[in-house]
C-alpha cells in the first residue's frame, strides 16, 4: 500500500519510519512554536496526503515527548476522504513551555484497517459477566 504526499512547501519533511518495523511514521512539525502549560495548538505539517479507502490514518503521541515533556495529541482520526493540510492538535499537559522547532518530530500517524458495522437499534442487549461495570471496575 502507498501513501501519497503532497508537499505543500518545499522546506517541509514527509512523513518517515525511523526504524524497520515501525508501525508509526514519523510526522515533523512545519512551524515554531512554543506551547505553555496547558494550551493546546493546531500545529501545520506543511504536507496533504491519500491513502486507499477502507483505512484510517491514526495520530498517536511520541512517546518520549509524553513522558518527557508533557505532549499529549488530541483529535487522532484522519479519514482516506481527507485532502487538506494534515494538522496535530498537541497539548501541554505540564507545568513548563514546550518549545516546538520547524523539523521536531511531533507524532506518529499509523495507517490501519476499518471495519464497517451497521448499526442496529435494539431493546435488549446480551448479558456478560462484566455487564455494567465500567471506570475501575475491575480494580484498577
Amino acid at each position: 500500500m502507498q501513501l501519497k504526499v503532497k508537499l505543500l512547501h518545499p522546506d517541509v519533511k514527509a512523513p518517515a519510519y525511523a526504524h524497520a518495523g515501525d508501525a508509526g511514521m514519523d510526522v515533523f512539525s512545519a512551524e515554531d512554536y512554543t506551547l505553555q502549560p496547558g494550551e493546546r495548538h493546531l500545529f501545520k505539517l506543511g504536507f496533504s496526503a491519500e491513502f486507499e479507502t477502507g483505512y484510517v490514518c491514526l495520530v498517536w503521541d511520541r512517546s518520549g515527548l509524553a513522558a518527557k515533556q508533557g505532549m499529549t495529541n488530541l483529535a487522532g482520526v484522519i479519514d482516506a476522504s481527507y485532502r487538506g493540510e494534515y494538522g496535530i492538535v498537541s497539548l501541554n499537559t505540564s507545568s513548563e513551555p514546550v518549545h516546538v522547532a520547524k523539523g521536531d518530530r511531533i507524532a506518529q500517524l499509523l495507517i490501519q484497517p476499518v471495519q464497517r458495522v451497521e448499526v442496529q437499534v435494539v431493546t435488549e442487549l446480551s448479558d456478560t459477566s462484566r455487564q455494567s461495570g465500567g471506570f475501575g471496575s475491575t480494580g484498577a
